[in-house]
């Protein structure tokens, strides 16, 4: 499970870096400030997970957890989350369909599910 969190974490952190170079160069211009501000905190959101993905891995790596299925549950959240939260964004931001913004909630409550296995399985 580990290598599975670190590989989506690494691609995620890629994801995250073309996307973001994309919103600054591809798409300034072309959304509204309020539409590049939505894609934007997509990014950012992308990013802070991708981290938590790899922190989750490393975690793992040290043996030193008992709960390895709480932090297999954190794993599995974020990036769910990153999935949900964050692609709704870009999705909302590019083609302007609002009723995507629905989703990101779940998507949000997933990364707070991840991040408080995080904490039990620090407990």
């Amino acid at each position: 499970m580990q290598r599975t969190f670190l590989l989506a974490g690494a691609l995620a952190g890629f994801v995250g870096v073309a996307f973001g170079a994309f919103g600054a160069h591809g798409l300034r211009g072309r959304l509204s400030p309020d539409m590049l501000a939505v894609f934007e905190t997509g990014v950012r959101y992308q990013m802070y997970h991708a981290l938590a993905l790899m922190l989750t891995a490393a975690i793992m790596m040290t043996g030193r957890i008992e709960s390895a299925r709480t932090l297999t549950v954190a794993g599995w959240s974020f990036v769910a989350g990153i999935v949900l939260f964050s692609g709704s964004l870009y999705l909302l931001a590019v083609t302007g369909i609002t009723s995507l913004g629905a989703i990101t909630p779940i998507g949000g409550l997933l990364f707070l599910v991840g991040w408080a296995c995080l904490v039990v399985a620090m407990l």
